[in-house]
């Protein structure tokens, strides 16, 4: 799959505690994107996409949306190498 991408996010702003993660699970899974969104220590969250890249583009740019609770400030974006990952996520897991 020559058009298969990975990006790391990291969002910040009023995202934990307002179903972001479940809710970028769910929005994952209907655009067919895989990977995962955990909270980190410092209030923010980090989302792992991968796949095709129209798809992971809407993912990351529904980021800044998020759901109705969520108040986005700020979204530090890094491409990763597929080599970089163990191998290719199946499905996407908030953790």
């Amino acid at each position: 799959m020559s058009d298969w991408i990975a990006r790391r996010c990291r969002v910040s702003g009023r995202v934990q505690g307002v179903f972001y993660r479940a809710s970028t699970r769910a929005q994952a899974q209907m655009l067919g994107v895989t990977g995962y969104a955990r909270n980190l220590p410092d209030g923010s969250v980090e989302v792992v996409a991968c796949g095709d890249r129209a798809a992971v583009e809407a993912l990351c740019e529904w980021l800044w949306q998020g759901p109705p609770a969520a108040e986005v400030t700020r979204i530090d974006v890094e491409n990763i190498a597929a080599s970089k990952l163990p191998g290719r996520p199946t499905g996407f897991s908030t953790l």
